[in-house]
């Protein structure tokens, strides 16, 4: 048996009790504005000001959109490709990331290569892929984001319609409830119509903001509706009922697909790992062959018949539903 003095237990005990009334004090005493900054990032603007036309604006071109929600950069593709990744600043913070990816790369190349010819290559690598691929997982990770919440944002909308409220409050209650991209994203879409866009427009603009595959059947339901009538709230529970299929579908595939993934993984893995290694232990093991031209022809055989196979893998694997 421990012995323990009584007065320290009850310090510990008067401590512990402190803490959690301070705790249930704040809990408590908390506005929902914390709640409201937590939740998206158009919320967090809208704590700060009342001005929904100002926020509209700024979202915008933090999107890298001008004033009135235009493109600002002429090459189409890349502007648009930069909108759907969703980067906040725009253009500017992704050039001022490239930059700095750029010169991190000119100096690693040089340290460890010594030649300024491989150095000035990497940079140009960085300048030119860089963006466009970093820009591209973005754009992939956000999709899938939007995605797996857009089956939930439907459901509000039919209940918000089912309660007798028009589409515009519908789209209103998306925006407070659900967090990002999804919350800002139809967050913007009531502000549109709020400041003189109709319902059709704005679905689109949303649509070309986002690039998700599930949008269209959404825009093209209100569309409809909008033009000729029917029952909006039963169309869009099918309509989720549809998403949720199909997003289970994908996630049972990418279940199942993950074997394959796995084995590309390692079989690609494994001569590239057993060459390093084989260096390591014995680094004249290649050092009396390397000089050989038919050693490099090899080589470089063997690369190019292990990036075709994984790119058969990748084929094997990955399609859309």
């Amino acid at each position: 048996m421990l012995d323990i003095d009584p007065l320290y237990m009850i310090y510990v005990l008067a401590a512990a009790s402190a803490i959690m009334f301070g705790e249930g004090a704040y809990l408590l005493l908390s506005s929902a504005t914390s709640y409201r900054k937590r939740i998206n990032r158009r919320l967090a603007l809208l704590s700060e000001t009342n001005d929904r036309e100002s926020i509209l604006v700024q979202l915008r071109r933090e999107r890298g959109l001008t004033s009135g929600g235009d493109l600002t950069l002429p090459i189409l593709s890349f502007n648009r490709l930069l909108l759907q990744s969703g980067m906040s600043g725009g253009l500017t913070r992704l050039v001022i990331y490239t930059l700095v990816f750029a010169v991190l790369a000119f100096a690693v190349v040089l340290v460890l290569r010594n030649s300024m010819l491989e150095a000035v290559a990497a940079t140009l690598a960085v300048l030119t892929l860089g963006p466009i691929l970093a820009l591209k997982f973005l754009r992939s990770r956000r999709q899938k984001q939007f995605g797996a919440q857009f089956a939930n944002a439907i459901d509000i909308i039919v209940r918000s319609l089912r309660a007798g409220h028009p589409v515009p409050i519908a789209v209103t209650m998306v925006a407070r409830e659900l967090p990002d991209p999804v919350g800002t994203e139809f967050g913007i879409v009531a502000d549109e119509i709020t400041y003189g866009a109709d319902l059709e427009t704005a679905m689109r603009n949303l649509f070309y903001r986002v690039g998700q595959d599930d949008l269209p059947l959404f825009v093209t339901a209100v569309a409809i509706q909008g033009s000729t009538g029917g029952n909006l709230g039963e169309i869009l529970e099918n309509l989720s009922s549809v998403i949720r299929d199909r997003f289970k579908m994908r996630r049972k595939i990418k279940a199942l697909a993950s074997e394959g993934k796995m084995s590309a993984m390692l079989l690609s893995a494994l001569p590239i790992g057993m060459f390093f290694i084989v260096q390591v232990v014995s680094p004249d093991f290649y050092g009396s062959v390397w000089k050989y031209d038919l050693t490099k022809l090899g080589l470089g055989l063997a690369a190019a018949w292990m990036v075709i196979g994984n790119l058969l893998m990748f084929r094997m694997v990955n399609f859309k539903i």
